[in-house]
């Protein structure tokens, strides 16, 4: 089986390699793709993939281009993770909103929006060579905004097209573990959309734990998430949400964080991952022991900023290990082998959610078999919630409109819109920052 990597040359992708590499069974993926726009960060991927398969007698095969048809040519799995503009485009996409006083993250509010507009016409050419090229082939999606991205992908690839993050997976760990649940076990009731998601419930054995952990306050403040939102807060909405929510209900102090950081986030891992990559030059440099280094610093400091204003301290140990290539391949075993499994998934809504039209991309629990991923009915949001999963989603409809139409008033609108931008003014402002410094935005007119 053949899997073609997109992004094949960023810093993430040992781990979707070293999962497959964990993977013995009939059917499993026996030759890699890796894809790229620059051949040198192949180049240094592809050396840390062949120490991660020294030794390994059945390891996938490995191979690189920069030829997006070569890749996907005879493709049976597409798992896109590009970023469009690079690091340097997102610490361009953070610091321009927060020099209008705004959120600068990559996936929410400002910079998101900037991110979407960018990456989603690059998104639409790729799914549609996809279908020309390997219309058999399932794209599983990691390229953020995921759920913007993903349905943008679906316009062309309908069904076919599949998000995933690992936030979810993350979430409904930290629980169970500190519920005493086996996570395998667990059915975790979540929905919303990317990075907008509540956990509702956690259910074992057909009886639901979260009421049990809620009314501990000790139990509750005992993991990442009641650090972040603390107890009281987490009590009042009766639910357990995805931390991305964390710039939604402490916005303020999410901002004043981030305007006070030394560096921002974009800014780090550009300045980190270039390290990596420097070092990949050396012919004689460790190129695993260098990836490793690297990628232990990198999680360690995920959302630091949001951690340091809730005062939640480190992370934890059993936090810094990434979760989004395990789904992605239990994603794949279960469509390739019929493996039907469970996983909390971005597709369209199909009247999951009847405060969403039908194509509207969601994130719920799917079950998943050969046929693809098929959304679990759930119940309706609290209107709090709903409030803002519809608000966000007309955000995201705008960016679909701007990119199609090249219009900059709808790009406007998109900023303007969404419920961390706070004026029409600021938003006209952000679009004249974000078309200044990203050339993939010279579209908009």
């Amino acid at each position: 089986m053949k899997l073609t990597i997109l992004g094949g040359g960023g810093f993430r992708v040992p781990l979707v390699y070293g999962a497959l590499l964990g993977d013995h069974a009939e059917g499993r993926v026996t030759h890699v793709v890796l894809h790229d726009l620059d051949a040198g960060r192949l180049s240094a991927v592809t050396r840390v993939l062949a120490e991660q398969a020294a030794g390994v007698p059945d390891a996938p095969e490995v191979s690189a281009t920069t030829d997006l048809d070569e890749a996907l040519t005879g493709a049976d799995f597409v798992f896109s993770a590009i970023r469009v503009g690079g690091l340097e485009g997102r610490a361009n996409d953070e610091k321009v909103a927060l020099d209008e006083g705004v959120l600068g993250q990559e996936t929410v509010g400002a910079g998101g929006i900037a991110y979407g507009l960018r990456t989603v016409p690059v998104a639409e050419d790729i799914a549609r060579r996809v279908a020309r090229v390997a219309p058999d082939a399932w794209v599983i999606n990691f390229t953020n905004p995921a759920g913007l991205v993903t349905e943008a992908m679906s316009r062309h690839l309908g069904d076919r097209v599949i998000g995933i993050c690992d936030s979810p997976v993350g979430l409904g760990r930290r629980i169970a573990r500190v519920l005493g649940a086996n996570p395998g076990e667990a059915w975790i009731d979540y929905v919303g959309l990317n990075h907008l998601g509540w956990v509702r419930g956690l259910r074992v054995n057909g009886r639901d734990e979260l009421p049990r952990l809620l009314a501990d306050p000790d139990l509750l403040g005992s993991f990442e998430e009641g650090k972040l939102f603390g107890t009281d807060w987490l009590q009042s909405l009766g639910a357990i949400p995805n931390e991305y929510l964390h710039y939604y209900y402490f916005n303020r102090e999410a901002v004043r964080a981030y305007s006070q950081a030394e560096k921002t986030r974009g800014a780090f891992l550009r300045d980190q991952q270039a390290g990596f990559y420097d070092e990949m030059k050396r012919p004689d440099a460790a190129a695993l022991t260098a990836w490793d280094r690297t990628r232990a610093e990198r999680e360690a400091t995920y959302m630091a900023e949001a951690r340091e204003t809730a005062g939640a301290g480190e992370r934890d140990a059993d936090d810094l290990s990434g979760g989004y290539e395990k789904v992605a391949l239990a994603l794949m075993r279960a469509i390739a082998r019929d493996e039907r499994t469970t996983l909390i998934l971005n597709v369209r809504n199909r009247g999951t959610l009847s405060v969403l039209d039908t194509e509207a991309v969601i994130e719920v629990p799917c079950l998943v078999d050969a046929g693809g991923a098929h959304p679990v009915t759930v119940d309706p949001l609290p209107d709090h919630a709903s409030g803002l999963v519809c608000s966000v989603k007309a955000v995201e409809r705008e960016v679909l409109a701007a990119a199609e139409s090249g219009s900059r008033s709808t790009a406007v609108k998109a900023f303007a819109l969404h419920p961390l931008v706070d004026s029409v003014n600021v938003a006209r402002r952000l679009v004249d920052g974000y078309t200044a410094v990203h050339p993939g935005l010279a579209y908009l007119k």
